[in-house]
């Protein structure tokens, strides 16, 4: 279906109207897989560490599963095939059921807890790579690129409301099992406000977008290989203060109920930094985007290690949290500007190689906390690696910029 096609008969306003739903729904499909799927584990770990359902260690490999699994969900978008909404609802529903199952996992059964999380890593990968990519490009064709942003308020959203009951939770004594149930009926709900709108067909294959600056195809391939590679660093920076935050924060705020608020004030960064990447116009370089928004997630994994305070636990949550989902958003359209319509692998593969720095992270958060009795070393390496990163998108906006300049001359 070409865009022509897919917009005929729509009035401007009618279209403005249908991207917004179309945004919307993305957003809250993301809130099921990501904020729901993957993240809620982070506020529910403190109380499954209480409960005596897993330890440090044991909590450690959860959440490794978990990103395994979303590796292997990412590889299984390079090589799928199909109606992206197929695929779309059927993550939505597994995401609901898998989300149950973690609460009637009545005994705690490590290799049943595995398992269950990494399935929910797989599933969360399938919705994230489908949606994204069906819903930027119906907004590509309702001719709103800018609203993609919206979408990805929807980790946000999703961290948002799973992180906001957890205080609730640990001072009404609720059981980790108890937190699961709720999250599912939560995922459940969301995924029932969007299941029309991912329910008609989805052939909307746009013809192939011309490759933006003439650029030769090798040339094209080397710069989304160094895109993929770059971007999985920030999966590794992220990742040790995302699955360890309450953790981190009530060794260091013993006897408050600021860990608690932490996670949510990350989701609220989360989702504020997405609608604000909306804002930033197109014409802008995304890897330079990248640089700026990877040097702001190293000043926030560092803030509770500097500043061991509620204010800097808080500073450095937001810090990390508003450049989380926009550094998807800008790598993503950097792939579109790449492939145009036909950048769905390449989605798969950032998504696949960032997965890959994700499940290093906590084996490795774990260890060097055995080693050293605290989370600074890992940080450490984490906010290292984000600068590395920032560095190298640095030197690709460098060349390429040069490259411009002497075709010009």
């Amino acid at each position: 279906m070409t865009t022509a096609t897919f917009t005929a008969g729509l009035s401007p306003a009618e279209m403005r109207k249908e991207a917004w739903r179309v945004a919307v729904c993305g957003a809250l499909a993301l809130a099921v897989a990501m904020g729901i799927g993957r993240f809620a584990f982070t506020p529910l770990l403190p109380i499954m560490l209480n409960d005596g359902v897993v330890n440090l260690t044991s909590g450690g490999w959860l959440a490794t599963a978990n990103y395994v699994g979303y590796f292997i969900g990412a590889m299984l978008c390079v090589i799928l095939r199909g109606s992206p909404t197929h695929f779309i609802r059927v993550g939505l529903i597994a995401t609901v059921l898998l989300t149950l199952g973690m609460g009637l996992s009545n005994a705690p059964d490590l290799r049943l807890l595995i398992l269950l999380r990494t399935l929910s890593g797989i599933t969360s990968s399938l919705v994230f790579v489908f949606a994204s990519g069906w819903c930027l490009q119906r907004l590509s064709q309702l001719r709103a690129p800018a609203l993609g942003g919206v979408i990805y308020c929807g980790p946000g959203i999703g961290i948002l409301i799973t992180g906001l009951p957890a205080s609730t939770m640990v001072a009404h004594n609720w059981s980790a099992a108890q937190g699961w149930l709720l999250f599912s009926l939560l995922a459940l709900l969301l995924s029932a406000s969007v299941w029309r709108t991912f329910s008609g067909s989805a052939n909307t294959s746009a013809p192939f977008a011309e490759i933006s600056h003439q650029a030769e195809p090798l040339q094209v391939r080397r710069q989304a290989i160094e895109l993929v590679l770059i971007y999985g660093v920030g999966g590794f920076g992220y990742i040790i203060t995302a699955t360890f935050l309450p953790v981190i924060a009530r060794q260091a705020l013993p006897g408050t109920h600021w860990p608690d608020l932490l996670w949510p004030l990350f989701g609220i960064g989360v989702a504020f930094g997405a609608l604000l990447a909306t804002r930033i116009p197109e014409r802008y370089d995304n890897r330079l985007l990248l640089a700026i928004c990877y040097v702001l997630q190293a000043i926030g994994v560092m803030m509770g290690t500097v500043l061991p305070t509620a204010s800097g636990f808080a500073l450095g949550c937001l810090l990390l949290g508003l450049p989380f989902t926009a550094i998807t958003l800008f790598a993503m359209r950097e792939a579109r500007r790449l492939y145009g319509d036909h950048a769905r692998s390449l989605m798969g593969w950032l998504t696949a190689v960032y997965a890959l720095g994700q499940i290093i992270g906590p084996p490795l958060a774990t260890y060097l906390v055995k080693r050293t009795g605290s989370f600074t070393a890992s940080l450490s390496v984490a906010a290292l690696s984000l600068l590395a990163g920032a560095f190298l998108f640095g030197l690709m906006v460098r060349k390429s910029r040069r490259m411009q300049f002497n075709a010009v001359a």
